[in-house]
């Protein structure tokens, strides 16, 4: 098992994010197409925002305090072409609102790439 970090990341549009607030917790698409909530370190954010979400500005990074999580986390594969051995952690369950302890807007560069998050 993998130990958890302070804080994990979970990456999507401002307005799924003001309907999570009001509704108390976040529920993407994920949540019911492979039964877990896609989250990652902030050093490997940019590998699945690229991925998905490639030249989008409409995006906000949610900071997760994963002690404020009650649903399982799984640290699990992501897809071939991540870094050898890299797992990202899934929650399997919906994301509660009050986990989230900062949001910023996460703009992708000129090139409508993301960047790796500056430590």
């Amino acid at each position: 098992m993998q130990p958890l970090p302070a804080v994990l990341v979970h990456i999507c549009g401002a307005d799924e994010w003001q309907s999570a607030q009001t509704d108390g917790e976040l529920r993407p698409d994920s949540l019911v197409s492979t039964g877990f909530v896609h989250l990652s370190t902030p050093e490997q954010v940019h590998l699945p925002a690229n991925r998905l979400y490639a030249g989008r500005t409409d995006l906000v990074l949610l900071c997760v305090d994963p002690a404020r999580l009650s649903s399982p986390i799984r640290w699990e594969p992501g897809v071939p072409t991540d870094p050898a051995a890299m797992v990202f952690p899934h929650l399997y369950g919906p994301l509660p609102a009050d986990a989230v302890i900062t949001v910023t807007q996460y703009r992708p560069g000129a090139d409508g790439r993301f960047a790796p998050l500056s430590q």
